[in-house]
């Protein structure tokens, strides 16, 4: 069964990109309704992201732990700004608390000038190793083990958990990394592999890539999708909505936010701009699959826009690729949940999803 996760804006909301006009700020009130309302509508979870424009991952999701009953919740964090021993502990106690409702989302990459104002001035690969270690630690002590390890990065003696967490192994890992670097790490640890939605033949190259580095590893994964979605009962009223989203958007806009990409050494980052190069002309790039919000935003920069068949229609496209986990976000993200409810997931997931509406999904299901 395909699971589908949405979003929860922890730096914050809006009807646009490239202005503060219409911003919703991230306040407990305004992410508890996004919760409340993705735990009603029958998503399995979200995803909670990090970085200096957000507030805390783990802090929001904490609060959000009593006022929802069956989402899960997929924490965003960065390996190399904590010890592996306290991420355990973290995680542990998270995943009792919530009755085994933890995911965790390993971040690796990013803006080299943000890493630098967390401390981190590694290099790219460093930054990859230095998760290597720090999940070889994390992985040990969430099973029962007592772990004494000495890497390059990461040193520990005795390195342990007392209360173990309720999901076994542990809670599941999900991980993006579109370098070489990076799907190492990813075949060697992970789960869930994540990747940005881009068109599905590079899709398709990329899991066939992730899919021979993890059986070197002795392994298999999971495959994830990473995607913006603007669904409307027709075609024709979503790429008005595509519009309007961007109606605040001018030429400096663009030229100041690719600036400012530039200084990325992410390799997805990297594919994600080579859809649009930074120009209107031909932002789309597949099917029902527009790179225009890359134009402004970092991170995932397409979106499947669409009627709610035809969005459901090229998520089923991927998922003949592979993957069987989506998550997807929208505009505002609180109205753009009710909206996918409606019109996306009935069509993904048949029969199935009265049920899901009703009892939630078994959390077996998720291993």
């Amino acid at each position: 069964m395909v699971d589908i996760l949405w979003f929860i804006p922890g730096h914050g909301d809006g009807p646009y990109l490239g202005t503060d006009i219409g911003k919703r700020i991230p306040s407990q009130e305004y992410l508890a309704q996004c919760a409340m309302a993705i735990d009603g509508l029958g998503f399995d979870g979200a995803l909670l992201p990090t970085g200096f424009g957000c507030e805390d991952s783990w802090v929001i999701a904490s609060s959000l732990i009593p006022l929802t009953r069956r989402m899960k919740f997929l924490i965003a964090f960065r390996p190399g700004s904590l010890s592996p021993t306290l991420a355990a502990r973290m995680a542990a106690t998270f995943d009792r608390l919530s009755n085994g409702r933890l995911l965790l989302n390993i971040i690796t990459g990013g803006d080299p000038v943000e890493l630098k104002g967390d401390g981190t001035f590694l290099s790219h690969d460093q930054r990859y190793e230095v998760t290597d270690e720090f999940l070889t630690i994390w992985r040990a002590v969430m099973q029962g083990e007592t772990s004494d390890f000495q890497g390059q990065y990461e040193h520990v003696q005795g390195a342990r958990i007392n209360f173990p967490p309720v999901q076994k192994p542990y809670p599941p890992l999900f991980f993006g990394g579109s370098s070489d670097a990076g799907i190492k790490v990813a075949a060697k640890h992970i789960d869930v592999y994540l990747t940005l939605c881009e068109p599905p033949d590079m899709v398709a190259e990329k899991i066939a890539k992730v899919r021979e580095y993890a059986a070197e590893a002795g392994r298999t994964l999971r495959f994830g999708l990473r995607v913006h979605v603007i669904a409307r009962e027709t075609e024709e009223e979503a790429w008005g909505a595509a519009n309007q989203i961007m109606r605040y958007v001018d030429e400096q806009a663009i030229a100041d936010a690719q600036a400012k990409l530039q200084r990325f050494d992410s390799v997805g980052q990297s594919r994600m701009k080579s859809l649009h190069n930074g120009n209107r002309d031909s932002l789309v790039v597949a099917p029902n699959l527009w790179a225009g919000i890359g134009l402004i935003n970092k991170g995932i920069g397409t979106a499947l826009v669409g009627s709610g068949e035809q969005v459901a229609d090229r998520l089923k496209e991927y998922m003949d690729l592979g993957i069987d986990t989506f998550i997807l976000s929208g505009y505002p993200h609180l109205e753009e949940a009710y909206r996918v409810a409606e019109h996306v997931l009935p069509r993904l997931r048949g029969s199935d999803h009265d049920h899901i509406l009703r009892h939630g999904r078994p959390m077996g299901e998720w291993q």
